[in-house]
């Protein structure tokens, strides 16, 4: 298993006022603007910062861990369920081509794991 990025998830009230923020203090580059707003360091594009909207997503999760396939997504949930952590959303490929599913840690954040799948996937 290859971990592509680990990003932070955001809630905002008004994501065209954060995408307004990051990009102008940190000069970020807005790689996705649906279902939720994408932002990446020009210089390091592993290093992002994902903002949803209030209420997007519940549970809202935390952080996100891109495993690279899908396979590795269904090899991480196979060994979060052998491990008897609690999953907090089912294992599921989204209409906008993410496999992901998302659990709880032992302090309580919600991890999203994900992957982009590709047309063969």
């Amino acid at each position: 298993m290859e971990i592509k990025r680990i990003h932070p998830y955001v809630e905002s009230a008004d994501p065209e006022v954060a995408r307004e923020f990051y990009v102008g203090v940190f000069g970020l580059d807005v790689a996705m603007k649906e279902p939720v707003l994408d932002l990446v360091s020009p210089q390091v594009p592993s290093a992002q910062l994902i903002v949803t909207p209030l209420g997007m997503e519940t549970p809202q999760p935390d952080f996100g861990i891109d495993v690279g396939e899908g396979s590795a997504v269904d090899e991480v949930h196979e060994r979060v369920r052998a491990m008897g952590i609690r999953i907090v959303y089912p294992l599921t490929n989204e209409p906008w081509g993410v496999r992901r599913f998302f659990f709880e840690d032992p302090d309580s954040r919600i991890v999203n794991v994900l992957a982009h799948l590709k047309h063969a996937e």
